[in-house]
């Protein structure tokens, strides 16, 4: 009788432990657990730690509150300017009623990634290509409302969301590169036209500076020459000082200083040319008979003087008397 009351009991503690180990539940810190009893949803959630259930009549569903990446694949669309993207997001959520996010959804991550697909669709048809590439803070902020409106029945808050590349056109990139180098080079432009109105009137400056002071020019000058001599591969070449030029211009005006014995200033050669015909005189001589008597009244002559007797050879011409008339001798 004992033994089978002892048999009996080994028997209740070991229905009782099988019975204890088949409803213990473990929930862990970032866990909720859903109790659904035949079917039937149970008001209270289990939090984390050791918690028991009904074998066979309970069951419990434990739902992960972290907060979960969902990334959004590429969507294609047109923007507003009518422009060709491929636009891809990624999503930051985490369930905040573990009851909704069962009851109330099948699948509350194939759910919230259609409706972050669908809204990236529509904030893509509803914004220009500049807003997509610079304002992208603003665009962010209205998807993200955009997707938390029905997730808040699902038991579901949107965390963020960010917009991660906008990819472009081949076509457009060029056109956009274009653009860019076009608005880079105006702004160089404008920029160099600065740079030349302010040396302007820096060199403008400088020249009523160096216009009171002649002396500047030649300073400027030598530091020029010192600047390009600097460069070892170039060839200097040096011009005349103005001053040098100046001095040697005015000597050439002046003339030399004469000395003493050169003060008397010689009388012209006498030309090779032969004289001009003159009309004969009325004593019978002609013209060039009075030549030497003219010659011998000049004060001095450049002609070296001729040994008596010996006759100066006259140049003939066409006027001169034949050869057999003679001519009057001083």
């Amino acid at each position: 009788m004992v033994e089978e009351l002892v048999a009996a009991g080994v028997s209740v503690a070991s229905v009782g432990l099988v019975y204890v180990m088949a409803g213990a539940r473990v929930v862990k810190q970032y866990e909720r657990g859903v109790v659904l009893r035949l079917g039937r949803l149970r008001p209270e959630v289990r939090g984390p730690g050791f918690t028991m259930i009904v074998p066979f009549v309970d069951r419990l569903r434990k739902v992960n509150i972290q907060i979960v990446t969902l990334p959004i694949p590429a969507q294609e669309g047109i923007t507003r300017d009518n422009v060709t993207v491929r636009v891809d997001a990624v999503v930051y959520f985490k369930v905040v009623e573990a009851a909704d996010a069962i009851i109330q959804v099948e699948d509350y991550r194939f759910a919230v990634s259609q409706m972050a697909q669908t809204s990236l669709r529509s904030i893509i048809g509803k914004s220009d290509l500049d807003d997509l590439l610079s304002n992208r803070e603003k665009l962010n902020q209205g998807l993200e409302l955009m997707i938390d409106s029905p997730a808040i029945g699902w038991g579901v808050q949107i965390d963020r969301v960010e917009i991660k590349d906008v990819s472009l056109p081949e076509t457009m990139k060029r056109s956009m590169a274009r653009q860019a180098e076009a608005d880079r080079e105006r702004r160089a432009r404008v920029i160099n036209a600065d740079a030349e109105l302010q040396a302007s009137k820096k060199l403008a400056q400088a020249a009523e500076v160096m216009s009171e002071q002649p002396a500047a020019l030649q300073l400027r000058l030598l530091q020029t020459v010192v600047a390009v001599a600097a460069e070892k591969n170039s060839t200097l070449v040096l011009p005349f000082p103005v001053e040098l030029l100046r001095f040697l211009e005015r000597a050439q005006q002046g003339g030399p200083p004469q000395q003493p014995d050169q003060a008397r200033e010689p009388a012209p050669r006498r030309s090779a040319r032969p004289p001009e015909p003159e009309e004969p005189r009325q004593d019978g001589g002609s013209a060039a008979s009075a030549a030497p008597q003219q010659a011998s009244t000049a004060p001095w002559s450049a002609v070296p003087e001729q040994p008596a007797g010996v006759r100066e050879p006259v140049a003939s011409s066409s006027d001169d008397p034949p050869k057999g008339s003679k001519t009057r001798q001083d």
